[in-house]
C-alpha cells in the first residue's frame, strides 16, 4: 500500500506565495507521473501540474507563471511553489502519483488534500 500526505496549505492574501509538498510512502519501486489536482467549492476538480520521473513538466493555463511543480525523486515527495495566489486559486489540492510497487502492481493514489485558501 501506499500513501500520499500533503502539507503547505493555508490561509494567505492575495499576492501572496505559499510552497505545497507531498511525501509519499510505503510499497514503492519507482513513482512515474506525479501530478497536483484542485477543486474549488461546487466545482470539478481539475489538473493544475504534472511533472513526469525525468522532470518534464505541464502547467495549466490559469496558473502558468505563477505555479512551478518540482520533485525530489530521492524523497518520493513532490511540490508545488505558488506565488502571486489569487482568490480564484482558492481550492482543496490534491496531490496525486503513478506508482510501480512491484514488477505487477502499479497504482494511482491520491492524497487527502489541503485547503488553500486566499483571501483578505
Amino acid at each position: 500500500q501506499v500513501q500520499l500526505v500533503e502539507s503547505g496549505g493555508g490561509l494567505v492574501q492575495p499576492g501572496g506565495s505559499l510552497r505545497l509538498s507531498c511525501a509519499a510512502s510505503g510499497m514503492i519501486l519507482s513513482i512515474y507521473t506525479m501530478a497536483w489536482y484542485r477543486q474549488a467549492p461546487g466545482k470539478q476538480r481539475e489538473l493544475v501540474a504534472t511533472i513526469t520521473y525525468d522532470a518534464a513538466t505541464t502547467l495549466a493555463d490559469s496558473v502558468k507563471g505563477r505555479f512551478t511543480i518540482s520533485r525530489d525523486n530521492t524523497k518520493n515527495t513532490e511540490y508545488l511553489r505558488m506565488i502571486s495566489l489569487k482568490p480564484e486559486d482558492t481550492a482543496v489540492y490534491y496531490c496525486n502519483a503513478d506508482v510501480l510497487s512491484s514488477i505487477k502492481t502499479r497504482n494511482d493514489y491520491w492524497g487527502q488534500g489541503t485547503q488553500v485558501t486566499v483571501s483578505s
